[in-house]
Formats: structure tokens, C-alpha cells, sequence
């Protein structure tokens, strides 16, 4: 493959290089840490850096006193900056745009946390927040974070017995939501779920308030008329004009460095969520010092994240990172296509002058499938685009040169998890602009020690896969438990090698450092004792001018333990015979991975099921393919997909 990506600016910052900042990161940490908090206004300064005293349980910061809130939204209207543009809401769906400066978004947030302590909430009490993308979900966000409140924010699609697994968990007081979410072909009610939620969990928030938007059929007052569990109302529904009547700003409450900020759900291997924790002080310091020195974004700047506020990417890049940072942030409702084509990023990118952008690789390979020529990209204006972040899963090499050479700007692949919340390897482009290497999220970021270990915790060679893992401490910013559950947060991801953080995710390391994620250490796969990476399958499938994207998958086969099975999807427009396709893809893997692969099913599907944040759901797969009980997955994006594959998975008979 040719290395067809862009020459990075030439006006790369200046300073200290990456090696030197990382190697200080490692080998100071307290003075580093406690450098990098100087970027943060505190309401008591912390004297320490990390306490070490409960390991491996790891406290930042532990006599710091701050208010994350504060340090988002105030102190920039304090510096004189109230009139900069803090939040640009843009519904694609509803073809409707809002420009909220940094003294409304304020003003809102401080008049909704007076709502929100009229209700009770005070410091240390849960709200969970059951919206989409529009500005009220920051607005909740922020609210909770000026009263020391603790938020939850559930991706505003969840099924009803995801969201009361989630009330019964946290025990919120409040519930903040909403009529309904849009999208471009149907509206989604909210009310009938949560109302459904509070019937299916055992504990009883106080109430619920509704943020009434136009075209849903149940509203507030229906909502107040239906009995809950029991034939009983068990809590008092307000819509969110109610609940503002009569309420006082509230002032940022300062809190512990080390008291949660939010509880974020990620699944668990037992089917119980486990609630990330994150924390006040290192969460600020971490994002603040990640927005200058990773994306390389300064006050004013434009950096626009095209997630959702209900996964780990919305809370660190929609709204806290950003703001935090004094630049202005993009807040879409919409989708990469459809709304009203493949052409709707780079629109957005012309409207706000966008300079960083910030998104998914199935956004990318959804676009390329559209409009795999990018002749939409040319009728817009993207002078403004420096970068092109990436992260959510694993990058192919065709979609990050794909996307560099229509774009014409450096695409940064980067690697993090849900309870990381920040970047875990990136090239950091506002410390060094290092060389870019397709399939590489580059290298670790400072205050992270990443390790390749084998499966007795033994570091194995350069260029050579194994079980990725973290040396703690982890840098400050990551997750310090799961909520209510320290053993389970030490069993989960501290006893497989003891001394690290074990990520779950497989790959290795290069002679120059920089870190190859190849997929989950349950996608590697054992061909006749041979373990083999789905990923690197996957890399050579994707290669190939035809597939738009794909799915490898180690199916159970009694002779050899397990072989492999790829199923692809096509580029629009592509004209190729499944059986001519197959076997251009199968000899390519025989050339590129080997014979021990034993490649020899390829199936060209019409979609992949995906959870709502675009992750392939492998394992599903797995167990349609093994004959094994399976269960629609609460995250899928869409369910009908899994029909469609049920007769091309189906075990032989």
C-alpha cells in the first residue's frame, strides 16, 4: 500500500520533544502531575500528586479542592471571555443551529443546578440523564457537576431493562429526560421507557424531569396520569420549564479532587454493568493537559467530537474537554449520512470552521462506502480541518489513507477505553508531531506505561503479540473503581497480571515504540494450536478495493479447534462476483498471514450489527456461527441486521 498521507504542518509546536515529556512523565510523576494541575483553577491548590496509601486503589490529587464546573464554564466568563462561542448545537435532522456563548451556557447551567438543589440535590447525590444530543444533556451534565452532584448518563436509546439496571445501580434521586430523540427516518419516545425502567427497577428516584420537545406523542401529563408499579405513582413527573420556575442560580460547590464526577455504565463480562467511576481533580487536570498537548486545541479553537454525550467520548470531548479548554464545541444531531447525505461532515466542518474533528472509524468506512471517490468532500470548503482524530475501534489501513487522501490532513489514529476516558496511545501533536504508521495508534501517552505481557505476565519481544497492559498507577483522569464495588473493580481489571492494568485488548509493540491494538484478547483465535490475530485478518479483508468494511471471526471447527470465517460488505457501487471476490480475498490471506491461517469463508453481507458507538459485535457473531444461545445485544444499533446474518451464520448441520 502506498503512503499517501499528507506532510504534517510544518509550523509543529515547539518545546520539549515527546521523548523528553514522556520520560519525565515516568520518571517524576508527582512533579509532573502536580505541574500539569497548575493549569486548573483550584479552590485549594493540591500539595501531592498521587496517594499511594489504599494501593492498588490509587487516589490524584488527594488535597486538592475544585469545581469541575467552574473550570469549564466561569472562570472564562471571569477572564473576560463570556461572549466566545462555547456550544454550537446543530441538528442536522431538524435543520436547526443554536450559538451558546460561554456566559449563556452559564447561566443556564447555574439556573438548572438551582433547579436541581430545589429538588434536594446536593454533593454526593446521583442524577442519571437520559438524553440525546441536544443542549439540554450538557446543560444536565454541568448542572449536577457546580452542586459536587454525581451524574449518569445513559446513551438515550438503551432499553428499558438496561436503564432500570442502571437506576438500581446508582440509586439516582433524580431522573432528568425527555419526550423523545429524532432521527432521520423515525422519532424514538423516551417516556414510555423510562416510565417502563421505573416499573422494572427496585429503587424509586424522587422525580423525574422533562425536558417537552414538539412532535412526541407522550408527554408530562400523560406520564403523571399512568399508574407505576403497583397500580402507584411512585414518583412525581415535571417537565423542565416546572422545575426551572422560581429557581435561584446556584453557585459552584467546591469539592474533593477525589469525589466522583460521574458514573459512566460500561458491560460487564456477567451481564451486570460495571459503573466507571471518574473523579473530579484528575479528571480536570487529565483532560485540560490532553486538550493541549494530544489535539493540539487552544482557547477559541474549534474542535467538533462526532459521538454521543452517553458514551465515554461525548463526556471527555463533547463537553468537559473542550470547555475546560475555553474552545468551542460541536454538539450533532445527526448522522454521517443521511442527514441528508455522506457529504454532512464536511458540511459541518465548512459552517464552523472546524479544526479538529474527532470521530469514529465506522463513521469514516459509512462515508467511504458512500461516496468512496470523496467527491462530496470537494464541494465543501475544509480549509479550516488541521486533524482528523480517530479512535472507538480498530483502524484499518485502507480507511485511515482513505480518509487522509480526500481530506488532505493527517489522520490520527488513537487508542483509549471507556475507563481510561482518555487517550491511551495517540501521536501527541501538541507536544511533537511524530511519523504517522498505518494500523498504529503511534505511542503511549505521557503518564501511561504501556506493556506487552504473555500469559504469565512475562514482557515478550519487540514486534512479538501478547496481552496489552498498563503499569500502575494509572495517570490521573482514568477510572479510580467501579461504583459501590472495589473488589469487583480489582478482580476485573487488577489480579490477571498483578502490578498493571489489564486492558483486554491484544497487540504488540515495534522497534520504534510505537504500540499495534489488534482487537480484544478474545478475537485472537487458535488455528491448530496457532494463535492468530482476527485483526490482522481483518487488515488484508479491508485492503481490498471492493470491501467498504468487515468482520473475522473464529468459528468452532472440531477437526482444528477454530478457524476463521470473514464477512464483508461492499462499497457502493462495487460490481464483482461473490465467487471471484472470495477468492482474490482468500489468496491474499494465504500470501499476507499464511497458510496456518487456514482462511477459506467469505461471505459478502449486506451490514454488520454494531452497538450504537459502532463497534462490531464479534462476539454475537461468535456465538450465532458456534450454534450457541445468543440474545439481542441491549447496545445494537439495529436488530434487524442479526435476521438478516442468522442464515449465513447458522452452524452446518
Amino acid at each position: 500500500m502506498s503512503d499517501d498521507r499528507p506532510t504534517p504542518p510544518q509550523d509543529a509546536p515547539a518545546g520539549p520533544g515527546y521523548a523528553e515529556v514522556y520520560r519525565r512523565s515516568t520518571e517524576d510523576p508527582e512533579g509532573f502531575w502536580l505541574e500539569a494541575a497548575r493549569a486548573v483553577d483550584w479552590d485549594e491548590p493540591p500539595t501531592r500528586a498521587l496517594d499511594d496509601s489504599s494501593a492498588p486503589l490509587y487516589r490524584w490529587f488527594p488535597d486538592g479542592r475544585l469545581n469541575t464546573a467552574y473550570n469549564a464554564l466561569d472562570r472564562h466568563v471571569e477572564a473576560g471571555h463570556g461572549e466566545r462561542t462555547a456550544l454550537i448545537y446543530d441538528s442536522a435532522v431538524l435543520g436547526v443551529q443554536e450559538h451558546y456563548s460561554y456566559a449563556r451556557l452559564r447561566d443556564e447551567v447555574a439556573r438548572f443546578a438551582g433547579a436541581l438543589a430545589a429538588r434536594g440535590v446536593g454533593r454526593g447525590d446521583r442524577v442519571l440523564i437520559y438524553l440525546p444530543m441536544i443542549p439540554q444533556a450538557p446543560v444536565a451534565m454541568l448542572a449536577c457537576a457546580r452542586l459536587g452532584a454525581v451524574h449518569s448518563v445513559v446513551f438515550g436509546g438503551f432499553a428499558p431493562k438496561e436503564l432500570a439496571a442502571r437506576i438500581d445501580d446508582s440509586r439516582p434521586r433524580l431522573v432528568v429526560t425527555t419526550t423523545g430523540g429524532v432521527e432521520p427516518k423515525r422519532r424514538i419516545e423516551y417516556i414510555p421507557a423510562v416510565e417502563e425502567a421505573l416499573r422494572l427497577a427496585e429503587h424509586d428516584p424522587e422525580a423525574v424531569v422533562v425536558h417537552e420537545r414538539a412532535g412526541f406523542e407522550h408527554d408530562v401529563e400523560g406520564a403523571r396520569g399512568r399508574a407505576g408499579r403497583d397500580g402507584q405513582p411512585a414518583v412525581q413527573w415535571l417537565s423542565w420549564d416546572e422545575a426551572l420556575e422560581g429557581a435561584e442560580p446556584a453557585a459552584p460547590v467546591p469539592v474533593a479532587a477525589t469525589d466522583p464526577l460521574y458514573v459512566l455504565y460500561t458491560s460487564g463480562t456477567t451481564g451486570a454493568p460495571k459503573g466507571v467511576v471518574r473523579d473530579n481533580g484528575g479528571h480536570a487536570v487529565a483532560l485540560t493537559w490532553s486538550m493541549r498537548h494530544v489535539y493540539d486545541v487552544r482557547p477559541g479553537d474549534v474542535m467538533w467530537t462526532a459521538s454521543d454525550v452517553g458514551w465515554v467520548v461525548g463526556h471527555s470531548y463533547i463537553v468537559y474537554g473542550p470547555l475546560l479548554a475555553g474552545a468551542t464545541t460541536v454538539l450533532y444531531e445527526g448522522k454521517p449520512v443521511g442527514t441528508p447525505d455522506a457529504g454532512a461532515f464536511w458540511q459541518r466542518v465548512e459552517e464552523h470552521r472546524v479544526k479538529v474533528l474527532f470521530t469514529a472509524p465506522t463513521a469514516l468506512r459509512a462515508i467511504r462506502r458512500a461516496d468512496p471517490e470523496g467527491e462530496l468532500v470537494r464541494r465543501h470548503d475544509t480549509g479550516s480541518l488541521e486533524t482528523l482524530f480517530v479512535a472507538g475501534e480498530r483502524l484499518d489501513p485502507e480507511t485511515w489513507s482513505w480518509a487522509g487522501r480526500v481530506l488532505g490532513v493527517p489522520v490520527v489514529d488513537h487508542w483509549w477505553q471507556t475507563e481510561t476516558g482518555w487517550a491511551i496511545c495517540a501521536n501527541p501533536y501538541g507536544i511533537e508531531r511524530l511519523p504517522l504508521k498505518a494500523g498504529s495508534p503511534s505511542v503511549p501517552v505521557p503518564g501511561y506505561r504501556v506493556e506487552i505481557l504473555d500469559p504469565l505476565g512475562q514482557p515478550v519481544a519487540p514486534g512479538e503479540d501478547g496481552n496489552i497492559a498498563l503499569r500502575l498507577p494509572l495517570p490521573p483522569g482514568t477510572l479510580t473503581t467501579l461504583w459501590g464495588d472495589d473488589r469487583r473493580f480489582v478482580e476485573s481489571y487488577l489480579t490477571a497480571f498483578p502490578g498493571y492494568y489489564a486492558t483486554g485488548d491484544s497487540g504488540h509493540v515495534d522497534e520504534d515504540g510505537y504500540v499495534y491494538v489488534m482487537g480484544r484478547t478474545d478475537d485472537v483465535i487458535n488455528v491448530s494450536g496457532h494463535r492468530l490475530s482476527t485483526g490482522a485478518m481483518e487488515q488484508v479483508l479491508a485492503a481490498h478495493p471492493a470491501v467498504a468494511e468487515c468482520a473475522v471471526i473464529g468459528v468452532a471447527d472440531p477437526l482444528k479447534g477454530q478457524r476463521p470465517a470473514g464477512y464483508v460488505v461492499l462499497k457502493a457501487g462495487a460490481r464483482i462476483p461473490e465467487e471471484q471476490l472470495r477468492t482474490e480475498l482468500v489468496a491474499t490471506v494465504r500470501e499476507q498471514i499464511g497458510a496456518v491461517a487456514d482462511f477459506k469463508d467469505v461471505f459478502v453481507v449486506e451490514a454488520l450489527p454494531k452497538t450504537r458507538s459502532g463497534k462490531i459485535l464479534r462476539k454475537t457473531m461468535r456465538q450465532m456461527a458456534d450454534g450457541q444461545e445468543w440474545t439481542v445485544p441491549s447496545t445494537i444499533e439495529d436488530s434487524s441486521v442479526l435476521d438478516a446474518l442468522a442464515e449465513v451464520l447458522r452452524p452446518p448441520r
